[in-house]
């Protein structure tokens, strides 16, 4: 699961250390609310995605909703199709396509590597398709009878799009997609 704005959803040149989160988030994530912040590239052509979100069900449970392919289009918004191209045996690694639709604009398909440390860490990076950049990680870290999950990625578009509209989209997109993470994974707690 990865995406929006093909974040999809969305997973290695990444900081291994987990993601720091500003008091705002903490105070979000006391109040049940998921937390997502996107800031400008300091490129100025691409973005930063940050976000997390406090699930009660253990991780081995989220990452089997996270890691499924055909669940991710349910789950994310503007997200057509999701499929595994390739997959290491021993379940270390996968590279999927997916392609997302997004009003007004072109779709766009992207190819990513996603390597698996389960079930605490995912990290990605674009092998190919549209996106110019597209590279992150999903981290799990349990908490007593809950499981924080954080994201972070570094996304640039293939095409122009202003920089307060793609913040804007994925402000939205981002916390619907983790609040869709959490409904999916508490429905498969006993």
């Amino acid at each position: 699961m990865r995406a929006l704005l093909v974040i999809a959803a969305l997973a290695a040149a990444w900081p291994a250390a987990a993601l720091e989160l500003p008091p705002r988030a903490q105070a979000a994530l006391d109040r049940g609310k998921p937390y997502a912040e996107v800031l400008p590239g300091a490129d100025g052509s691409s973005g930063v995605i940050r976000a997390a979100i406090d699930i009660a069900a253990p991780a081995e449970v989220i990452w089997s909703v996270m890691t499924d392919c055909d669940l991710a289009p349910k789950m994310v918004a503007n997200l057509k199709s999701c499929r595994i191209l390739e997959r290491d045996p021993q379940g270390r690694w996968d590279v999927r396509e997916q392609v997302s639709k997004m009003t007004f604009l072109p779709s766009v398909r992207s190819v990513f590597r996603e390597d698996f440390e389960p079930p605490n860490r995912m990290t990605f990076h674009q092998v190919g398709g549209d996106l110019k950049v597209l590279e992150g990680e999903w981290r799990l870290t349990p908490h007593g009878d809950s499981t924080q999950v954080t994201y972070e990625a570094h996304v640039a578009a293939p095409f122009s799009v202003p920089g307060w509209l793609a913040r804007l989209a994925l402000r939205h997109d981002v916390p619907m997609a983790l609040l869709a993470l959490r409904r999916e994974a508490m429905a498969r707690v006993p």
